[in-house]
């Protein structure tokens, strides 16, 4: 619920941010990339350094590094400061979510590992739901530097349970980190790579400028920029549920495929109809909820795509969500400095869910191929 809240709760808290350091939104919104561009980095710098660790070691490691650095932000002096700790409280957010994500599938049921990993994401919907609308409500009414104090403190009760509750378990890693890495050599983890930052990047340049979104075009009031997040954080958790079990039914590359379609056709009626308020609220839940979906098929996908080196490459995945969070927010403010309005980031959205779709296809019919390949080798 940690990461969760860090992650999401800086879009409603922009505004704020923007305000009290004296900046405007997208210099703001830079803070969404640093964080992002932490993550991408961390992912497999710290999944190197974790070697042999069982993961309840490696979790409590995470866990530490994640506290200390959004306690420092909340009390980072300007704007420069507050950035780079940004940056480094993303460093262990894609190794936690790539060492879990591993560990949930190994311990699920046969043909139910896409439902135990939408359990571990379970803590960011949940997250959405509760704690980013009560951190955009206390950030906008007290201040934001108390919301990072909640992120802390949900830090710090982590550790604690991890340490209480956690059994150890060892990772059984098919070799060294740098054989691990020969994953890469074939094309079809970095097809999954492209997917994920470039068609997620859809979402994130939706969602980073939300606020300004609700407030400009739909013409809520500010006070209720919260409410709307409690919204996006339902539609979080029933994307959840419902992305699980859509990969447990299906190919994960065929329902990455038709969840990236509906996040286009969505990003769409957001552009068009964001000045429709009844509208704009059921876009913004449907949105969150395609948002979240995405997330086990395409983890899924990963650890069976690259199986001999499924940590680094379920942490490149966590790392490629963050590449589309840094993208998303940093192409989805380019119309807005240009003078377009609050709704343009939303098309650039759906342009990118768009690419993402092709790379999607494409991947597909690679595995396709190489499923009949087999299949006549084996009649051979």
């Amino acid at each position: 619920m940690g990461i969760g809240t860090t992650e999401f709760v800086m879009m409603g808290l922009l505004p704020d941010i923007a305000k009290d350091f004296q900046i405007d939104i997208p210099a703001a919104g830079h803070l969404i990339s640093a964080y992002a561009a932490g993550v991408v980095i961390g992912a497999p710098l710290l999944v190197a350094i974790s070697g042999s660790f069982g993961p309840k070691k490696i979790l409590l490691a995470l866990m530490a590094i994640f506290t200390l650095f959004n306690g420092l932000s909340a009390i980072a002096p300007g704007n420069s400061t507050l950035l780079i700790m940004r940056f480094l409280a993303g460093l262990p957010h894609g190794a936690f979510f790539g060492v879990g994500s591993v560990v949930a599938s190994r311990l699920s049921d046969k043909g139910k590992e896409a439902r135990a990993i939408s359990m571990m994401f379970a803590g960011l919907t949940l997250a959405n739901l509760l704690i980013v609308p009560l951190g955009t409500y206390v950030g906008h009414h007290y201040s934001w530097r108390y919301t990072f104090g909640i992120v802390t403190g949900i830090g710090v009760i982590t550790i604690i349970f991890l340490q209480l509750w956690m059994p150890v378990l060892p990772i059984a890693r098919s070799g060294n980190f740098k054989s691990e890495l020969r994953v890469f050599q074939r094309w079809e983890p970095w097809l999954i790579i492209l997917t994920t930052s470039i068609g997620t990047g859809g979402l994130f340049a939706w969602i980073s400028y939300i606020a300004p979104l609700m407030t400009n075009v739909s013409h809520f009031s500010a006070n209720t920029v919260s409410y709307i997040m409690i919204l996006a954080g339902f539609g979080m958790v029933v994307g959840n549920i419902a992305g699980g079990k859509l990969a447990d039914k299906m190919e994960p590359a065929k329902a990455c495929m038709i969840l990236l379609v509906s996040m286009t056709t969505v990003l769409l009626l957001i552009f068009f109809f964001s000045a429709h308020q009844a509208l704009s609220l059921f876009l913004t839940f449907m949105a969150a909820a395609l948002s979240i979906a995405l997330a086990t098929p395409i983890q899924l996908l990963m650890i069976r795509t690259a199986a001999e080196g499924e940590l680094i490459g379920a942490a490149a995945t966590q790392a490629a969500f963050n590449i589309g969070n840094a993208l998303g927010a940093f192409f989805g403010g380019l119309p807005i400095t240009a003078g377009f309005g609050y709704n343009s980031p939303s098309l650039v959205g759906a342009g990118m869910a768009l690419v993402g779709i092709a790379f999607a296809w494409i991947l597909r019919k690679m595995q396709q191929q190489t499923t009949l390949t087999f299949s006549r080798k084996a009649v051979a």
